[in-house]
This record gives C-alpha cells, structure tokens and sequence, in this order.
C-alpha cells in the first residue's frame, strides 16, 4: 500500500512540474515561424539540432525561429564581443488547430480541416498515409513549377 501511495505521490509531483519546465522554455510548433526581438545585433547563432529548429538573422535586432521538427534542443546567441544574448531551450511542439486525426488502433492519419478536410504531410502518422500525402503534394509541387508527372 505504501509503494502504491509513493508512486502516486512521484507522478503528481512530476506532472505539477512539467507546465513549470515547459513554460520556461521558448516554443514554437513544426512549420511555424517565432519573431525573436534581441536588445543587441547578433555575431553567432549556435543551434543545438538544426533538424529541431531553425533560425534566420533577420536583421541585426529580429531572429525568426522556425519549428522543423517535434522535440527540445538549444539555441545560443553570441554578440561580437562573445556575450551571451540569448541561450535558452527550444520546445518544437505540433500544431493541432484545423486539424483531425483518425486513429485505428496505433495507426494515426492526420487532416487538415479548413473547412474541408485533405491529407497532410505529418510527423508521427502511419508511414503508408505519410507517404501517400507527400507524394500528392510533391506531384502537385512539380507540375505547378511546369513540370510533369
């Protein structure tokens, strides 16, 4: 009974903490952009996995952060006397609004729904619909460039 009562203690002491964690971080959802004002021009931008996160020197005082993929990493920010501007953890998260996802069983599908509902391209769906949707959109990428099939 009382192990019982310590992982049910654990747990909700892990979940209470998580919001707190994850809000100290700075976010930004796969395939969207974050401006980033910085009070000083930028010399270095270290990214800690470019396949999480990217950024674009904007100009000297605007960073624009783009979501690549789910995960955490870090982004570091130098001046050009070598000061930290920025060095803070990243939350790549998904981007739900206007979307549904059909689940069967561990399959996922997912939809973008605005209003009609058409496949998309996402991160974590079944490799079968994954793949169906990426290929319609780069067929429709090639011939709308004046390509062909």
């Amino acid at each position: 009974m009382f192990r019982h009562h310590a992982l049910v203690a654990t747990i909700l002491v892990a979940a209470t903490s998580v919001p707190a964690m994850a809000s100290e971080r700075l976010q930004v959802s796969v395939d969207h952009a974050r401006i980033l004002k910085i009070d000083r021009p930028a010399a270095s931008v270290i990214i800690g996995n470019p396949s999480i996160v990217d950024i674009t020197v904007h100009d000297s005082h605007t960073l624009v952060l783009t979501g690549r993929s789910y995960g955490i990493t870090n982004i570091v920010v130098l001046d050009s006397d070598g000061g930290s501007i920025i060095d803070e953890e990243v939350a790549v998260r998904s981007f739900e609004k206007g979307t549904v996802r059909i689940y069967r069983q561990a399959e996922r599908t997912t939809l973008a729904c605005l209003p009609n509902c058409e496949p998309m391209v996402t991160i974590g769906d079944t490799q079968a619909a994954f793949s169906a949707a990426a290929e319609q959109f780069n067929t429709r990428q090639t011939i709308s460039a004046g390509g062909s099939q």
